[in-house]
């Protein structure tokens, strides 16, 4: 390690054999190279972060300092239209600016390489390796484009559109995405990072980060979607990702298929999180909307005008669960107290269109549009969806009337919702709720928990810290790119499951068991959507033990008749003798002694 911070011996450029006098840390081997041979070896690679020798040590330096320059516009290469006495003048004046004697005692020291070229035009580009000040010309030809747009197709995004300054490159993006989706890195963290890299006496913040970020979510997304021009024609959700697995149809399903089959059984899960609080806002007509209901927020508008429309109290016929009971608690500071979502109950994809704002607790008002915008998407023929919810036992009671009074909801008059509860929560309910509303006798359903959301949550509440305090607008567009990539997560990780287990326990079952079963099964799910309780024939069907005074009871009444003791007052009286026995037993002993005689 200490003979790598050594120059090599000769210490002389590597291609010409001139001078060395610059090494590049970020190529193999870090070679040892003069001026003009640094330059042009990184005409290629603009932004890595070079060294200069001082005869003593190597101090940190830039490429702009050896007169670097960046074309746009012809591939890279200087733009005929521009003159040689232009380029000539960007070479001559990149040096950084100096410092006068009587600004010196004035300002910090600030190292050559992190000062502003003067005299030339400059851009600021911000990239893994750091922030760079870089020499650029634009091509000056009469039909080139915008210079904005000769910085895209170098992959370079600008802060800003008109006369842009600052530049992100693609592989910063990108890279800033993977951390904040895999690691929940915020913007200003970061760019914390990119400054350290830069170095460690680099002051600034540049608050375009979060801004192009912005930008940058949707490009991803619309490029994605396979959009080339506006959002102006773009439905509900367009720019998500939905699971590939569940039945839709005109998709993944044969328009002959019979989709009255339970295995093209639509099943959902509904949830809440209020770890995804969101601030009260100084400005909030002061926005920027740029995928309002294109992803899987809803629209802001509608949401904000349907929380106002309804106000029914609800009473729980079950247990006090905080759902219900605190549904209609406000939070002053808050302008959302949390989120709450629809997703597939089978492989854990959140459905498009369907993740609404709390604007107090989880009120039935906020879910019912969350249900309602999941069973639109994709269901023209399903005609049987089971609903997983935590509190369904009294949240499908007032479903179809809160649908019917509001004119923003409607659920389609062929679905036959069948309400379910997930088997974490059950328990928590009354005795009844089991089998009425547990996955384990809903037909269709399958083996399956029905707490899948829950650990959709847990990757959400990763970034839920840094959008607290965001814009509403920026806030809802990083949760839709987070979900976007949970849902791509669950596509590509899809698998099958044999059913090898459900076999070995088939066949452990007699025959004339499984008819009875199977015709108790068909006559209490013919009648589940309209009467819960029909389901109790599911449950455990035990005769209770006897108690000890029961047993002891039965005894005392039972008569004995083969001479056996069998009455409570016999079985005393010969413990009694057995007793009196043992007592002589041992008199005797002692009257003998340790050692007697033959007679004795």
């Amino acid at each position: 390690l200490l003979d790598l911070e050594a120059p090599p011996l000769p210490c002389t450029c590597k291609i010409c054999g001139k001078d060395g006098v610059y090494r590049c840390p970020d190529c193999m081997h870090q070679p040892l190279l003069c001026t003009d041979c640094c330059c042009s070896m990184h005409a290629t690679h603009p932004f890595h972060r070079v060294q200069q020798w001082t005869r003593d040590f190597f101090e940190d330096s830039a490429l702009h300092m050896t007169s670097l320059q960046l074309h746009f516009g012809h591939d890279g290469a200087p733009c005929p239209s521009t003159s040689a006495n232009v380029q000539a003048t960007l070479s001559r004046h990149s040096q950084p600016a100096g410092l006068d004697e009587e600004e010196w005692e004035d300002i910090d020291y600030i190292p050559l390489h992190l000062r502003l070229p003067v005299g030339s035009k400059y851009l600021t580009v911000i990239d893994v390796t750091g922030v760079h000040f870089v020499l650029s010309q634009p091509c000056q030809c009469m039909n080139a484009e915008s210079y904005h747009k000769q910085l895209l197709c170098a992959k370079l995004y600008a802060s800003t559109f008109e006369k842009p300054s600052m530049v992100f490159t693609f592989l910063v993006l990108d890279d800033f995405l993977r951390d904040n989706v895999e690691c929940g890195t915020s913007g200003m963290n970061y760019y914390s990072k990119l400054c350290w890299v830069t170095s460690s006496m680099f002051p600034h913040l540049v608050p375009e980060l979060l801004q192009v970020a912005q930008q940058w979510h949707l490009l991803k997304l619309l490029k994605w979607s396979g959009y080339q021009g506006n959002l102006n024609g773009s439905m509900k959700g367009d720019l998500a990702l939905f699971c590939v697995a569940c039945p839709q149809p005109g998709i993944n399903l044969s328009p002959k298929a019979n989709l009255d089959d339970w295995r093209y059984t639509r099943t959902v899960v509904m949830d809440g999180n209020f770890k995804a609080e969101h601030m009260c806002e100084w400005r909030p007509d002061n926005q920027v909307w740029l995928m309002d209901g294109c992803g899987f927020m809803v629209t802001n508008l509608i949401i904000t005008r349907g929380a106002h429309s309804l106000t029914v109290q609800q009473k729980s016929a079950c247990n006090n669960h905080k759902v219900i009971s605190q549904a209609s608690v406000s939070h002053g500071k808050l302008n959302s107290t949390g989120v709450g979502a629809t997703a597939c109950a089978w492989h854990g994809c959140f459905y498009l269109h369907s993740v609404v704002d709390f604007q107090k607790g989880e009120r039935q008002l906020n879910m019912d549009y969350s249900l309602c915008n999941a069973l639109s998407y994709s269901t023209n023929g399903i005609q049987n969806v089971i609903c997983f919810y935590d509190v369904n036992c009294t949240y499908m009671k007032n479903l179809q009337r809160q649908v019917d009074n509001t004119k923003v909801l409607e659920i389609a008059l062929s679905l036959r919702i069948m309400a379910g509860i997930g088997m974490w929560h059950v328990h928590g309910h009354k005795k009844e709720c089991y089998a009425r509303y547990s996955p384990l006798f809903i037909r269709g359903s399958g083996w399956v928990n029905s707490e899948i959301i829950e650990t959709l949550w847990s990757t959400l509440n990763i970034v839920s810290t840094s959008t607290c305090g965001m814009t509403l607008p920026h806030c809802q567009e990083l949760l839709d790119f987070q979900m976007n990539d949970s849902n791509f997560m669950k596509m590509i990780h899809l698998s099958t499951f044999g059913m090898e287990a459900f076999e070995r326990l088939n066949e452990a079952v007699p025959s004339s068991q499984q008819e009875n079963w199977w015709r108790q099964e068909e006559a209490a799910l013919k009648d589940h959507v309209h009467d819960p309780s029909v389901m109790d024939i599911f449950e455990i069907q035990l005769t209770k033990a006897p108690t000890v005074h029961g047993v002891e009871l039965h005894l005392l009444q039972t008569s004995t008749t083969s001479g056996m003791h069998h009455g409570a007052a016999s079985w005393l009286t010969h413990g009694l003798v057995i007793e009196e026995v043992e007592i002589m037993l041992a008199i005797g002993q002692k009257a003998i002694g340790p050692n007697p005689s033959d007679l004795k």
